[in-house]
């Protein structure tokens, strides 16, 4: 099998933390997200949904409420 270049949007702070981190770091951060999208296009059970929904409750329990949402969401129309 072999590899193939995927493009991904993230946000400005994440991109700059994975741009200073080191070329190990960055392998490990590959690796894991690599790991994590063949676990979510395997597993039948595993769906975009339900990993969504487990990101959305996690973030609850978190402490991010609907409004804090609502405003990082809508961060950029105000610059």
């Amino acid at each position: 099998m072999s590899d193939v270049t995927i493009t991904i949007t993230v946000d400005k702070e994440v991109a700059e933390k994975y741009y200073v981190a080191s070329a190990e770091e960055r392998q490990k951060i590959q690796l894991l997200f690599r790991l994590f999208l063949q676990e979510i296009t395997i597993s039948d059970e595993l769906t975009i949904q339900n990993i969504m929904d487990s990101i959305g409750t996690e973030a609850q329990q978190r402490g991010l409420t609907p409004d804090i949402l609502d405003a990082l969401l809508h961060e950029d129309d105000d610059a």
